[in-house]
């Protein structure tokens, strides 16, 4: 079962070949590819190097949010592009569970913590059961000062949204920001979890793949507040 996972929803991109649910290689890139034509290059080259035409592949794995707008945008497009183009049967990861898989050794709670401007955060919530990471709430638009006052303690927070709200962090021992290193999500966590999911037969139809926004982009929502009211 040969396979791409595709993870653009931060400010650092990544995707990686799979097969049978093993990653052979990852290769990340900065956000500044912002096209789909520059995703296909490096699938085309990570393929290659695998020794697969771009024919072989079974399944994409993609994640599709909450995040950057334009890269869950970019990701999604290329995920349909394969899908369309080569059959490639989909499978939507979403990527606060992906950001789960680079929470530390002994977490106990867990705060995905990415910046929604304003104040506010894209956020989900996780608690360690048995070594698996349970969601506890679902991605949402939130506050990291309510989020937290509602976590139970010890709670660890992660995700490129920190440094954004750092005032909203409270000086304890007990709310800890994990190693910066950790924020990041990776195509390797989405090959982890789009495997699962896809042996599990969770597959989306192409015309049905659509990212998790959570709210409009702010240049649609600002474009809406200009309108007249009716």
């Amino acid at each position: 079962m040969k396979a791409i996972a595709i993870e653009t929803s931060g400010r650092r991109g990544s995707i990686a070949t799979v097969e049978d649910g093993t990653v052979l290689s990852e290769e990340t890139f900065d956000h500044g590819l912002k096209h789909a034509a520059g995703i296909i290059v490096i699938i085309d080259q990570l393929t290659r190097a695998a020794g697969w035409t771009p024919r072989d592949l079974d399944e994409a794995y993609v994640s599709v949010g909450p995040g950057s707008f334009t890269g869950l945008r970019v990701g999604v497009t290329v995920a349909k592009t394969l899908a369309l183009a080569l059959n490639v049967k989909l499978v939507a990861v979403p990527s606060v569970e992906v950001l789960a898989r680079n929470a530390p050794a002994g977490w106990q709670n867990l705060i995905i913590v990415l910046d929604a401007k304003r104040d506010q955060i894209f956020s989900a919530s996780f608690a360690n059961q048995g070594g698996q990471a349970v969601q506890t709430e679902p991605a949402r638009l939130d506050s990291l000062a309510e989020v937290i006052a509602r976590t139970p303690r010890p709670a660890h927070l992660l995700g490129e949204g920190i440094p954004y709200h750092r005032k909203f962090i409270p000086d304890s021992g007990d709310v800890i920001m994990t190693p910066e290193e950790t924020w990041r999500a990776r195509a390797a966590a989405v090959a982890e979890i789009g495997h699962a999911m896809a042996r599990g037969g969770r597959f989306t139809e192409a015309d049905r793949l659509t990212p998790i926004y959570i709210r409009k982009p702010e240049a649609e929502e600002k474009w809406e507040a200009a309108q007249p009211k009716s």
